[in-house]
């Protein structure tokens, strides 16, 4: 299994924090990375929404992957899935409210896990481990990024 994590103050409270990961139609517009959104089940965004989306990836192209929503714990943490092939991928993101500067600001981790679930997942991952957690990290990062300044304020990397 490979787990990155990548944290990021973001100043404002968790709840607009909140509102911003969970509008899945507002996401294309707000992430650099991603493309196009189709929301796959009806309802409001909970634990079972599910959708898919292109994602820009480094070098050119895209990738068309989709998200399951597994926990949604409103605003504190939100729990994705999806399956690629040959490895399982599951998407944390944890806010903690904290205090900078006398304002609201969010610590937003968001963590990713990659479990192979096929042979040919395990050997890639061998093969590639390092440089795929690194591709990861950046794509993390700058999703952090986008969320900060959708936020509409200045935001700090973490430490």
């Amino acid at each position: 299994m490979s787990t990155v994590a990548v944290t990021r103050f973001i100043e404002a409270h968790a709840v607009d924090v909140w509102c911003l990961l969970t509008d899945l139609p507002g996401r294309a517009a707000r992430l650099t990375a991603a493309g196009p959104i189709e929301v796959l089940t009806p309802g409001p965004f909970g634990p079972g929404t599910a959708w898919r989306e292109e994602r820009a990836q480094p070098g050119g192209g895209t990738l068309t992957e989709e998200f399951l929503v597994v926990e949604a714990l409103a605003p504190h943490r939100l729990v994705l899935c999806s399956s690629g092939a040959g490895v399982d991928y599951r998407i944390t993101w944890s806010l903690r409210p904290v205090r900078r500067r006398r304002r609201g600001c969010t610590a937003v981790t968001v963590t990713h896990e990659a479990v192979p679930t096929a042979p040919y997942g395990r050997v890639v991952a061998l093969l590639l481990g390092g440089l795929a957690a690194r591709a990861v990290e950046v794509a993390l990062g700058r999703d952090l990024a986008d969320l900060a300044v959708a936020a509409g304020a200045g935001s700090v990397e973490a430490a």
